[in-house]
């Protein structure tokens, strides 16, 4: 299964449980659904992170998106603007930024990794961005594992998120487990991959809940 393949399942199943938190919040069968988007857009970030030949770029592109993001994502969900509550790209790029800090001076300086946990926590629960710190857990258990044969990786990273959404009281978020299936036959290829198509990944996000949010405007 190909990193475009894996993109694809997490787009579709976003659309899906954003679709039922817009229009169908009482059918739970699509936020069941949609729990697989976060962790297979966690552990695509990771790959991005171990592959990019610019981390700044893919780190302003991440930022540049939550920002585009916002107003459609408050507007759909809540149909006004909405400070406590902040788009997942928000979440992914602290999470980015949270792992390139670990990766640059853990090896040297070892004694700062647990305040850069500390202050992404931190931050990420100020900001009140999807998923708030346990979706820097979700990224930081696929950053850790990185090197991991696939099946000890996903039985680690299944067990930690399992305990971290249990901890919080997100039963909903186990289902979250399912992801690790497609997951574990990613082949670590690209697949169906250019410059166009990764920018319409990225534009998927706020189009779509531009449209929801039009939807639930008029209609």
């Amino acid at each position: 299964m190909t990193n475009f393949i894996l993109k694809l399942i997490a787009l579709i199943t976003m659309i899906i449980d954003h679709y039922g938190a817009v229009f169908a919040s009482d059918i739970i069968l699509f936020r069941i659904i949609g729990r697989l988007a976060f962790p297979i857009y966690c552990f695509l970030l990771v790959q991005g992170f171990i592959h990019t030949s610019n981390i700044k770029k893919y780190a302003t592109r991440l930022l540049v998106f939550a920002l585009i993001s916002e107003i459609p994502f408050d507007l759909a969900f809540y149909g006004r603007i909405y400070p406590m509550h902040q788009n997942i790209f928000f979440t992914l790029f602290i999470g980015l930024i949270t792992i390139y800090y670990i990766d640059k001076i853990f090896s040297e300086k070892k004694q700062y990794f647990p305040l850069i946990i500390f202050f992404s926590f931190l931050i990420s629960s100020l900001l009140f961005v999807d998923y708030s710190f346990i979706g820097i857990i979700y990224i930081l258990v696929f950053y850790f594992t990185r090197n991991y044969d696939r099946s000890r990786q996903l039985l680690f990273s299944g067990i930690i998120i399992f305990l971290a959404n249990i901890f919080t009281g997100s039963y909903l978020q186990n289902y979250a487990l399912f992801s690790l299936i497609p997951i574990y036959f990613y082949n670590n290829k690209l697949g169906f991959y250019n410059k166009k198509m990764q920018l319409l990944f990225y534009i998927a996000y706020p189009l779509h809940l531009a449209v929801f949010a039009l939807i639930k405007l008029y209609y």
